[in-house]
């Protein structure tokens, strides 16, 4: 039951985004903006482990996962603009995002941050 609650809170979420950016981008952007999922996350793992540690180890995550995912919100409104269409400019976009995880993740590694 209570995956369920959660399941049903965090596609509220989702959807309350969603309807808002039909009647206005920026409302809906700004609401987007706001880290809802990740503070959902962060309840959920407290009201599951109680464990302090490990919301300080998603606290630290969300932060250095933050900078590359920018990538996806740079490059997706380019290709669009450039006029590679919807879809193929999301793929494009999930790419460049995920390459920019990457890069991350090895830039941090070698300086020592283990997220």
């Amino acid at each position: 039951m209570y995956t369920i609650i959660k399941l049903l809170i965090s596609s509220l979420v989702i959807v309350f985004v969603s309807e808002i950016s039909k009647k206005s981008s920026f409302i809906g952007g700004f609401v987007a903006s706001i880290p809802l999922i990740s503070v959902l996350s962060i309840i959920w793992l407290y009201m599951e482990t109680k464990n302090i540690e490990n919301i300080k180890n998603l606290s630290f995550s969300i932060f250095w996962m933050v900078i590359p995912s920018l990538s996806l919100f740079v490059s997706l409104p380019f290709l669009l603009k450039s006029g590679i269409n919807f879809y193929l400019s999301l793929i494009l976009s999930i790419l460049i995002t995920v390459i920019c995880y990457f890069l991350t993740i090895f830039i941090l590694s070698k300086y020592g941050v283990k997220l």
